[in-house]
């Protein structure tokens, strides 16, 4: 029997869609039809859309400027987008929620089609484990939700004030080294927080993260609000599963450690305790004050020890929710199991280009003749080709058995042993069989300027740079740069992850001989491993176009003179960051519009660079200002403060990082006057008048937030000063001089 012809698509998918989601998604319809008629305030509706997903995204004339020639460059609907006005206007982008980073097969093939219908043809990996629509409208999103929903796929919360996606590493259930599979948890702890009424009024996002053991960066679960290791202890004589749980880590602008709530949480205390510290966070957390409304904050301001104590006392009194037990026993079925029978493998009999990808993209699970292979996505992306190709591979060799990773690649997994060969065979008719993953040629990169409205420089485009210059020499390269983790953010926000990487870059822009300049702070010093267990600093800016050489020629440095089995972050600490900042002058500068115009261009992008809207100032010749040279002074005093953390003095270090914010204050007040002199006082009373009060420092995007940096460190320098507190304090130091350099700016003082 046929349908009759006028029945919809949209009727025809109703039964395969979850009821609840589907009312969802109409009411999110009807009220974007009340928003257009001015019954709903656009910031009602931002935060409202925001919750199913739907963001505005930079707006570029259709056009992307990040080097990758899968890449449409108009819009599937170019009649709609008419100009950058409204939300209705521009191209926008919708994060899709993928708990975990598990995909079946059927959901590969309808995000395959829908990038097509209603993208740019690429369904793009984030650094959460989640996938991204860009170069959509927002008239689309209903429709996009309804085809989601019918293969089990929600946007429901994957932005806005609630939890995201919650995160998980792509290995468990077949990692060699984990306590326990913790994808049951994961997906129990999702649907559970999802939508409960205890995660609506949060003053920022929660982000939750599991991992299967301590060591292994899978999980990255220390930069998490809520960081969940796998660990079984006895209990009563009996074996049981439980978590290390741990709250308040986040990276953002100024990264923090996470602490530890809970030594040992047995699993049926999962979901109440969550609860507990959701209800905490949101009766306590800051509301008013975004740039201060994140866990991180509401922890270090009582302490750990009260958080615990008030998250004790909220779980005493939480009304008993037979969910807490039954999400968790029913996920006990959702355990990975493998399409095919276990094989064995020979490596010496397989081609000689097979063995290299072996080495880097597959490793073997503790299911003896079984094994995981990474498959290495550059920039994340993956086209609408390559996605049916993927879900091809999966139904011939592993079923349902597909990840998504935090650093933007894709893991097959259950693949029987003698089917290795075959697997990468048909990946290389994708252009997916490079030897890369997780190698320094598998960098990681955020959206930056390509569409994300925060992007001081083009991450992706310097991403895809490093990523060519790397793959010419991948096979040359010396064993110990290959492990290395390259990371790069197109701000400070750290989306793409640089403070735990190796070597990370974040983007700035600088204003130099009256131009403005695109640069990448250089940061050292992090720690991939033990769940990204150290943060590095930056300890210098770099122009865009000399990123590439800066790589260079820090890894030589590092292959010349590590010790031993010496890690990158153990080379930093040994011979200092003076003497690696000191390795980079060369590349520090900026030749003259006149002698090379190319710097004054991001990666990729045929226009000249800017910053909001700011235009191309005179030429002021080799002349440098007054307040140039007190805002490079105050770089040069921000990186005396690492020093001094560096060789244990956490009290001098925080001073030396107040030092360099009074100095970059007092260098905007010498655009105006030479009578202030550099005294505390001083300056903070006539920055206030001149810059604070009257809002010409904010940040259009931060506001007043790294002003008031300034003036909390003021109040509290009678303070005691830890490690951690010095660190966080050169971070802020750092963002103020940053926010300095961007008020020079636009002031066009140069």
């Amino acid at each position: 029997m046929t349908n009759p012809p006028h029945t919809s698509w949209k009727v025809l998918l109703q039964e395969k869609i979850n009821p609840e989601w589907s009312e969802e998604i109409d009411v999110f319809e009807r009220q974007m039809e009340l928003r257009k008629l001015g019954k709903i305030s656009e910031p009602v509706f931002a935060e409202t859309r925001l919750r199913r997903g739907v963001y505005g995204q930079r707006y570029d004339n259709g056009k992307r400027h990040d080097g990758v020639e899968s890449k449409t460059l108009e819009y599937p609907r170019p009649e709609l987008m008419k100009g950058p006005n409204t939300v209705w206007d521009a191209p926008g982008m919708i994060r899709i929620k993928i708990p975990y980073g598990e995909l079946n097969v059927e959901q590969v093939e309808a995000l395959a089609d829908l990038s097509e219908e209603y993208s740019d043809g690429i369904t793009h990996i984030t650094t959460r484990q989640d996938v991204q629509f860009h170069y959509l409208h927002i008239d689309d999103a209903p429709d996009l939700m309804r085809r989601l929903a019918a293969v089990g796929i929600t946007t429901r919360e994957a932005c806005g004030n609630v939890v995201r996606n919650v995160t998980a590493c792509p290995f468990a259930g077949v990692c060699q080294g984990e306590a326990f599979d913790v994808s049951p948890y994961a997906h129990a702890l999702t649907f559970f927080l999802m939508g409960h009424p205890d995660t609506q009024d949060f003053g920022r996002k929660v982000k939750i993260a599991f991992s299967g053991c301590a060591t292994s960066p899978c999980g990255l679960t220390t930069f998490h609000d809520i960081g969940l290791i796998a660990q079984i202890q006895e209990v009563d004589g009996t074996l049981t599963r439980g978590f290390s749980y741990y709250v308040g880590g986040g990276l953002g602008s100024v990264p923090s450690q996470a602490k530890l709530l809970e030594e040992f949480v047995p699993e049926y205390e999962l979901l109440p305790l969550s609860q507990a510290v959701c209800r905490v966070f949101a009766r306590l957390g800051e509301k008013n004050n975004r740039t201060r409304a994140r866990m991180k904050f509401l922890v270090n301001k009582v302490g750990i020890d009260e958080f615990r104590k008030l998250v004790s006392q909220e779980r005493e009194i939480l009304p008993h929710d037979e969910r807490w037990v039954s999400d968790i026993e029913a996920t006990r079925a959702l355990v990975s199991k493998p399409l095919l029978p276990e094989s064995n493998f020979n490596l010496d009999i397989a081609p000689e280009a097979f063995k290299t990808w072996f080495q880097s993209n597959v490793r073997p699970q503790r299911q003896r003749g079984y094994a995981t292979i990474t498959v290495a996505c550059p920039l994340g992306d993956l086209s609408a080709f390559q996605m049916r190709g993927i879900a091809d591979i999966a139904r011939e060799f592993v079923g349902d058995n597909i990840r998504l990773t935090v650093e933007q690649n894709l893991v097959f997994r259950w693949v029987p042993e003698n089917k290795i060969v075959a697997l990468w065979q048909a990946l290389d008719e994708l252009a997916l069989g490079d030897p890369t993953a997780g190698t320094i040629v598998d960098v990681t990169a955020c959206p930056g300027t390509d569409t994300c409205k925060l992007g001081h420089a083009s991450s992706r485009g310097l991403a895809a740079t490093l990523r060519d210059q790397l793959t010419v020499t991948n096979a040359h390269l010396d064993t110990a740069i290959k492990d290395l983790r390259v990371k790069v953010s197109g701000c400070f926000n750290s989306c793409g992850q640089h403070h735990v990487a190796d070597i990370g870059f974040y983007g700035v822009g600088r204003k130099v001989r009256g131009f403005m300049v695109p640069h990448f702070q250089v940061v050292v010093g992090g720690q991939w491993n033990n769940n990204g267990g150290a943060y590095g600093l930056a300890i210098g800016a770099v122009p865009s176009k000399s990123i590439p050489e800066a790589l260079s020629i820090l890894t030589t440095e590092f292959a010349a003179n590590r010790l031993h089995e010496e890690g990158f972050r153990e080379y930093v600490q040994r011979v200092g960051k003076p003497t690696i900042k000191a390795s980079l002058k060369s590349v520090m500068t900026v030749p003259s519009h006149e002698d090379d115009p190319s710097f004054y261009h991001d990666w990729l992008d045929p226009r000249e660079y800017t910053t909001g809207d700011l235009g191309i100032g005179e030429c002021a010749g080799e002349n440098v200002s007054a307040a140039e040279f007190g805002l490079s002074d105050s770089e040069r005093k921000s990186f005396d403060a690492q020093t001094l953390l560096d060789s244990g003095k956490p009290q001098e270090a925080a001073q030396k990082a107040y030092d360099a914010m009074l100095q970059a204050a007092h260098a905007l007040l010498r655009t105006e006057t030479s009578d202030v002199p550099l005294e505390s006082e001083a300056v903070l009373s006539e920055f206030r008048t001149r810059f604070f009060d009257t809002k010409r420092f904010f940040d259009p995007y931060a506001g007043g937030k790294f002003a008031n940096y300034l003036y909390r460190q003021a109040k509290e320098q009678d303070a005691e000063i830890n490690h951690e507190i010095a660190h966080h304090r050169i971070e802020e130091a750092q963002l103020f001089i940053e926010a300095a350099y961007n008020c020079y700016a636009r002031l066009g003082a140069a």
